[in-house]
């Protein structure tokens, strides 16, 4: 048996004990079934023995059936206003894909950071133009853009096709690790972040917004990105292999001129920033609840279907805009429906006092152990797949210790996303691993020192501005 057919076994297997079995002491006969249907869901979206989004749907066959709520109640709390954000911000990413400003984007970067004659130089660069477009666009696509960029470095300073060795195997590997670290700077960096933001606020009723994410989200990116470009320039030996710096940066010299597309859409894209970030102090001036990150994201959304590129056509269609991630989408309203289902039912203040004992503990090495835990996850299953299966857990332990949600959530949520070590464990390691230029025992050594970094650099990072903010 496979992976998937041991997961697909295993959710069922879960659920069906939790139906012929007595619930275990102090536990309401609804928790217990809403407790298999966590560990059901668990296993599915972490083994994806089905489709994530197919998984997604068990909530509303499940919460009805166990008399936690009413098929209505439970289709309703597959909503969330941070759904228009992650579509709103898809649609931004859509057309800064399709007018190619992120090429430009990209190359404005390499240029005035990548000039000197260093190889660690021109890997930083490459790392920080992945990580700064990740912020934006999805991590993928980001890897997709910027490693034909490597190729073309690679292959102007003289580097084989086939070499492993040096910057041929650090390069495409940095940009992988970078687009992964990179998407944690902001809410709309990966749909992993918006599918966190949603589950604390659902089960602490803690909502963090983007400036909020990105006051947390930032620093790990400023730190991680040199932290990994050394890691990697140690384990790929960089300095030990002649490249030419010189001739690589000329190779993604150009002087192609701006084009009307990219001149418009900029300042959709800085509006979009400047209100997110802005928001605070916007608030006061129009009705309660009525500016969040979702309304922004989506005005600036529909702006880029209004307003014309310069070419006889809007910045954006619907046929490009349908491209979204309808499926991240759904998959999100199954997380928030199976947290209603924990906080509904009583499972979550169930496990909120079983966790009790852990007050005990300094809340930092719980902090750090909740983190090492999710990065393991992460290392085996999908970034989303994780956030939605542990980290309703995670705010429940939360709760439970009466600490800030800041202090554990936000750096088990941003743990979702840092898994480093295995091709295949993200979009970014696999499109890397594609070129044929890395070495699986260079990318585990890499990955894991990486990840045991990241640990401490996650909690210590949000910890740390939490300190300086006055939180906790």
């Amino acid at each position: 048996m496979n992976a998937r057919s041991i997961g697909f076994v295993a959710g069922l297997v879960a659920f069906a004990l939790t139906v012929v079995l007595p619930a275990p002491a102090g536990m309401p006969p609804q928790a217990w079934l809403v407790a298999g249907l966590v560990v059901w869901m668990a296993a599915w979206w972490m083994t994806e023995a089905l489709p994530l989004t197919a998984t997604a749907l068990l909530p509303f066959l499940v919460m009805p059936m166990a008399g936690v709520m009413t098929a209505k109640e439970t289709a309703s709390t597959y909503y969330d206003p941070i759904l228009f954000l992650i579509l709103g911000g898809a649609f931004i990413a859509l057309a800064i894909e399709r007018t190619g400003l992120h090429r430009r984007l990209a190359l404005a970067l390499l240029k005035n950071a990548g000039g000197g004659g260093d190889q660690r130089r021109l890997l930083l660069a490459f790392m920080a133009a992945a990580a700064i477009l990740s912020m934006v666009i999805s991590n993928t696509s980001t890897a997709l853009i910027m490693m034909p960029m490597a190729a073309a470095v690679l292959a102007g300073g003289g580097s084989d096709a086939s070499n492993a060795d040096g910057l041929s195997g650090a390069l495409p590997m940095g940009i992988a690790f970078a687009a992964s670290i990179g998407g944690l700077g902001t809410i709309v960096g990966s749909p992993t972040n918006a599918i966190a933001v949603g589950l604390i606020d659902e089960l602490t009723g803690t909502r963090i917004g983007f400036a909020q994410w990105t006051l947390y989200g930032l620093p790990v990116v400023v730190l991680g990105i040199p932290l990994a470009a050394w890691l990697i320039a140690r384990v790929q030996r960089v300095t030990e292999h002649p490249f030419d710096v010189a001739a690589a940066r000329a190779a993604i010299d150009t002087h192609t001129a701006w084009t009307t597309p990219e001149r418009r859409l900029l300042p959709i894209i800085a509006l979009a920033f400047g209100l997110w970030l802005a928001q605070p102090l916007i608030e006061p001036l129009v009705p309660a609840g009525a500016l969040t990150d979702g309304t922004i994201a989506v005005f600036c959304g529909l702006l880029l279907f209004v307003l014309p590129d310069g070419t006889g056509r809007p910045l954006l269609t619907w046929l490009e805009a349908n491209r979204a991630p309808w499926g991240v989408i759904m998959m999100f309203g199954g997380g928030l429906a199976l947290a209603a289902g924990m906080s509904r039912s009583g499972l979550a203040d169930w496990l909120g006092q079983s966790l009790l004992p852990l007050a005990a503990v300094p809340l930092i090495v719980v902090a750090l152990a909740v983190v090492a835990l999710m990065i393991v996850i992460t290392e085996f299953a999908s970034n989303v797949a994780t956030a939605s299966a542990i980290m309703p857990v995670v705010a429940s332990l939360g709760v439970a210790l009466g600490a800030d949600p800041v202090l554990l959530a936000m750096p088990a949520a941003l743990a979702a996303s840092w898994g480093f070590m295995l091709p295949a464990g993200t979009g970014p390691n696999a499109i890397a691993w594609a070129t044929g230029r890395i070495a699986l025992p260079r990318m585990l050594a890499a990955g894991l020192w990486l990840d045991l970094a990241g640990a401490f650099l996650l909690v210590g990072a949000v910890w740390g501005m939490a300190a300086l903010t006055g939180i906790g």
